[in-house]
């Protein structure tokens, strides 16, 4: 799905001038990826939906269906996903977690809590005290695990395997573990660990993170019923055709389940589920010739579109030709094959894709940039620049 669906392509085409940039979803693409992901799990494994990859309420409610639940990660993210998924199941997870965001969690009933740290642990255990006083809160911990050497060089972004700021170190578990099957804790039910190591990884190595994850988890001498074993499956930018393989992963999956009958897994996927499902659309102002480069001005830019500029990538991108002008000046258009895409910003690294192959583009056609769905304008700077807001549209609402 690099291409546009006929009916984004559509939609991109229609809308004025005035509209542009927008973000285009097809919810009926987005629904298809989740169920042939769901299919290709098995039923022993849970499957999340971490809200931070994108968190509109359309896209939270077409993956309802397909998804077990959703992980949340600040108190604003819980607030927002309780309201367009009222009663579906919330794991909280992250670091730095306010005693206020812990409070409004229990209060809303939350199935599941990723504790980070101790001090973390020993504020759970005294507000689950005062605000679920006859209630047992379900516990993972975190853990920050070293893996096999090698295992994460393919990460595109490492949050475990090495010195940082999330989970417990594994030196930790032993004092941890007792404190939560001693007593010391009554208020809290350890239900089992999770490990969230890094993200962009094919379905090989991910296989083998959750491996050396629950084989550790299951070696830590107390009886546990879950194992989560993160998320992190790669979106490919540079090469959008090269998906993840869900069939060969939940394979695998299902192996490792069979080893360990006890024990119920869990992913949390993000980018993976929904970044295939949008496009930012938006229209070339302005052809420029610089220094032997061509260089097209698109109305928008990494203002709504961070990645590009954060990870450093080319945003694949599809060219819709658009033959009328309605301008009495003359157009603008590249004679060359080549043109780098730019927004509108007054800095050198508001760049969305370089040397696009774009032969004869001009002022007036549209470009849509693909697997924009996930980590695109709900992590981007909006306010730089004051420059309008994008608009959204969610093609294919309640399956039509």
């Amino acid at each position: 799905m690099t291409d546009p669906t006929p009916t984004v392509r559509d939609r991109v085409l229609s809308l004025p001038s005035a509209e542009l940039p927008a973000y285009v979803h097809d919810l009926a693409a987005l629904r298809e990826h989740a169920a042939t992901v769901r299919s290709a799990l098995p039923p022993r494994v849970e499957l999340y939906y971490a809200a931070k990859a994108n968190p509109e309420p359309e896209i939270l409610t077409a993956l309802a269906p397909y998804v077990d639940g959703y992980e949340v990660s600040s108190g604003g993210e819980l607030a927002h996903v309780a309201k367009a998924v009222p009663a579906h199941p919330l794991a909280f997870g992250g670091p730095g977690k306010t005693p206020d965001e812990i409070t409004a969690a229990l209060e809303r009933g939350v199935s599941r809590f990723h504790v980070e740290s101790e001090h973390e642990l020993r504020v759970l255990s005294e507000l689950a005290r005062r605000v679920v006083p006859g209630e047992r809160v379900a516990v993972l911990l975190r853990f920050n695990l070293a893996v096999a050497d090698g295992t994460l060089e393919g990460s595109s972004l490492a949050m475990g395997g090495r010195p940082t700021p999330f989970g417990l170190d594994p030196s930790q578990a032993a004092p941890v573990l007792r404190a939560l099957t001693d007593g010391t804790h009554p208020h809290l039910e350890l239900r089992g660990v999770h490990a969230h190591l890094a993200s962009g990884l094919d379905a090989p190595d991910l296989l083998a993170v959750a491996r050396a994850i629950v084989t550790w988890a299951a070696e830590l001498g107390v009886p546990l019923s879950e194992v989560n074993v993160g998320g992190g499956m790669t979106v490919d930018y540079a090469h959008p055709e090269r998906r993840f393989d869900w069939v060969a992963y939940g394979e695998g999956l299902a192996r490792l389940a069979d080893e360990y009958p006890d024990l119920s897994l869990r992913i949390e996927p993000g980018r993976a589920l929904t970044a295939y499902c949008g496009w930012y659309a938006t229209e070339v102002l302005d052809v420029k010739h610089s220094h032997g480069e061509e260089f097209a001005v698109v109305r928008g830019g990494t203002h709504h579109l961070r990645t590009p500029a954060t990870k450093g990538h080319d945003q694949p991108c599809s060219v819709l030709a658009v033959d009328a002008w309605p301008h009495p000046w003359p157009r603008p258009s590249a004679d060359g094959d080549r043109v780098t895409l730019t927004g509108q910003l007054c800095t050198p690294k508001d760049v969305l894709a370089r040397q696009v192959h774009a032969p004869g583009l001009r002022a007036g056609d549209r470009v849509a940039f693909s697997l924009a769905g996930a980590y695109a304008w709900n992590i981007s700077h909006h306010d730089f620049l004051m420059h309008p807001r994008p608009g959204f549209h969610f093609l294919g609402v309640d399956g039509r």
